[in-house]
């Protein structure tokens, strides 16, 4: 066998052994949270009530609402539609979002910058063609979720709290669980400002009809 051929052999051979290894370590997702808070300890009574909006008043909505009462009570909080502490409402996104050729540029991905610089590239992964412009880069999915906690007696907003992904794959309704404990980590106070938060995805939510399906090969 020609050289040449042997090493494309043990490329490939590498290639493989790597896409495998990636398939077999579980997914993190990454969010990027921000919470505002003027709460000093869990509410008392820790009860809540999860208020549904009119465009949530459907069945498609329960596996959603399921995993927000899952994450609620991880963060110390106990569903009690009759004597909530706080009412809760639930908000979510899901969209596309486009990402920069590195090639559209002028001088290439490089721009006028030098080769350290990527210029307008965002995000990770290459289209079909990659470095030979068969085709643009993969779109990000944009799944995010939010938080709004009020007072049940005053009505006040006590909490707010936002958590927002964007990757290659996605797999809902599995990514908004996550989401939701991403958002709530350090409930009642959890650090000022934006942060991001790493948690791993469970393989245990079945999908759903109109779930997208993976565009990229898995990290």
């Amino acid at each position: 066998m020609p050289r040449f051929l042997r090493l494309a052999c043990v490329a490939l051979a590498v290639a493989a052994a790597a896409l495998l290894a990636g398939c077999s370590t579980p997914r993190v997702v990454d969010g990027r949270v921000q919470s505002f808070t003027t709460l000093n300890a869990v509410p008392s009574p820790a009860t809540y009530r999860l208020e549904r909006l009119p465009s949530q008043q459907t069945p498609s909505f329960d596996s959603i609402a399921a995993l927000a009462d899952q994450a609620l009570a991880r963060a110390g909080l106990r569903r009690d539609d009759a004597a909530p502490g706080v009412l809760v409402q639930l908000g979510l996104q899901a969209d596309t979002v486009p990402r920069l050729d590195p090639w559209d540029a002028p001088y290439g991905p490089y721009g006028m910058h030098g080769p350290w610089a990527w210029g307008g590239w965002h995000g990770r992964g290459w289209g079909v063609g990659g470095l030979w412009r068969m085709g643009g880069p993969t779109p990000l999915h944009r799944r995010a979720v939010s938080l709004v906690m009020r007072d049940a007696r005053t009505q006040a907003v006590v909490y707010e709290t936002s958590a927002v992904h964007e990757d290659v794959w996605v797999s809902d309704p599995a990514v908004y669980g996550v989401l939701l404990d991403a958002a709530l980590q350090g409930f009642p106070t959890p650090p000022q400002g934006a942060r991001q938060v790493r948690l791993p995805l469970s393989p245990a939510v079945p999908a759903v009809p109109g779930t997208v399906t993976p565009s990229a090969a898995p990290r």
